[in-house]
């Protein structure tokens, strides 16, 4: 992402012009983009026009609209991103009021209005304009028959490419039929290997796998790019690292990369250090229940203690449609780092941040225990008072 201006005054209202370079800048302009916000956008508009002869046709015309944001859709396949809202600004071909559509596109500029820039905001803009934030990471989790090849960016998990083959069973006296679709299948994962990972931009390449399959597919690999001379493969033999995953699913890919040698080849990574927080506070909460919170009042509560170490938050929280729950969330984020808390805020398109989700998508890890309240003990209070 390439921030071209940034205007913003002492009451944190104002506008940033920013260019979306890449597929994943459209997942950061889909966390920056709010209902209520106004975007300034070059888009295309279906005009009708009447000829001196009283005949109507229609065209299509490239326009620059000002829209107040009223829905907000992301294809994170695709990733694109299209805003509807009303027109704001006057317009030679666009009535004001008029609804429209605009669909954001990479390398095209956009202005982006805000009355109120929050801290989590201005964070992002930040990172997604940093460069080193980039997909360094490419997975192939696999079990035989199935294969899954991924990147994980910063930001998200994209899953590329699905590679499933049938492998009929063994049969005694006779495996050739067992192993020709073995060959076939490792054969079309090898092909989406090099289809969907550029290699001048990962640094590393997990092989996750149950059992020995990972170990057959990287010697059946590397055998073939011997005989074939493929040297893109042969080059970059030392970015393939084979850890274990329990499946080929994607769901696999956290224990990939929870693995203590991934966890240290990666240790400057995003994706990495989420996942490492999230089994922290798995295992703080089976040993010391006391010292890890989930939900938002049980964090809440710890923060006012100033106990929290850790807090673990999913940026889906930060789009929710009511300012006041959205502005609440900033709020403890604030107070968080203020207490010299860590806050490291997932990504609902990662693995991770699919599971932090199901635990209401906020959790933290605490420097001290704080006991939590009962029932009875509130009910009591409430009578005394």
């Amino acid at each position: 992402m390439k921030l071209v201006r940034k205007n913003i005054e002492k009451d944190n209202a104002g506008q940033v012009t920013l260019v979306p370079e890449e597929p994943e800048d459209m997942w950061h302009t889909y966390n920056l983009v709010q209902v209520g916000d106004s975007l300034r956008a070059s888009t295309i508009r279906k005009v009708q026009t009447e000829s001196s002869t009283g005949s109507v046709g229609s065209n299509r015309v490239r326009t620059t609209l000002t829209l107040c944001v009223e829905a907000i859709d992301f294809d994170s396949q695709a990733c694109q991103l299209r805003v509807k809202g009303t027109n704001i600004q006057e317009n030679e071909y666009v009535k004001m009021g008029a609804y429209h559509t605009i669909e954001l596109e990479p390398n095209r500029q956009f202005t982006l209005a805000k009355k109120q820039w929050d801290s989590v905001v201005l964070e992002r803009i930040e990172q997604a304009c940093d460069p080193a934030w980039s997909a360094d990471v490419a997975a192939v989790v696999m079990q035989e028959g199935l294969a899954h090849i991924c990147l994980v960016t910063p930001s998200m998990t994209l899953t590329r490419a699905k590679v499933e083959v049938n492998i009929p069973r063994k049969r005694k006296g006779n495996c050739s039929q067992h192993d020709r679709a073995l060959e076939r299948f490792y054969e079309q994962v090898v092909q989406a290997i090099q289809r969907h990972i550029h290699f001048d931009v990962v640094k590393c390449v997990l092989v996750a796998s149950p059992g020995f399959v990972r170990e057959q597919f990287c010697d059946y690999m590397f055998q073939q790019a011997v005989k074939t001379d493929n040297k893109l493969l042969l080059e970059n033999r030392s970015k393939f690292l084979q850890v274990h995953a329990s499946s080929g699913h994607k769901y696999s890919l956290k224990e990939a990369l929870c693995d203590p040698t991934v966890a240290s080849r990666l240790s400057d990574t995003k994706a990495a250090g989420e996942v490492k927080a999230l089994d922290d506070f798995y295992k703080m909460l089976q040993h010391e229940p006391d010292r890890a919170f989930y939900g938002l009042k049980q964090v809440e509560k710890a923060n006012e203690a100033m106990a929290i170490d850790t807090l673990l938050i999913s940026d889906e929280l930060f789009r929710h449609q009511d300012v006041a729950t959205r502005s609440r969330y900033v709020r403890l984020v604030d107070s968080v780092k203020e207490n010299a808390g860590t806050v490291r805020i997932f990504s609902s398109l990662h693995v991770s941040g699919e599971q932090l989700s199901q635990l209401t998508g906020v959790a933290a890890i605490l420097r001290f225990p704080v006991p939590e309240l009962s029932d009875q003990e509130d009910d009591s209070s409430s009578e005394e008072d």
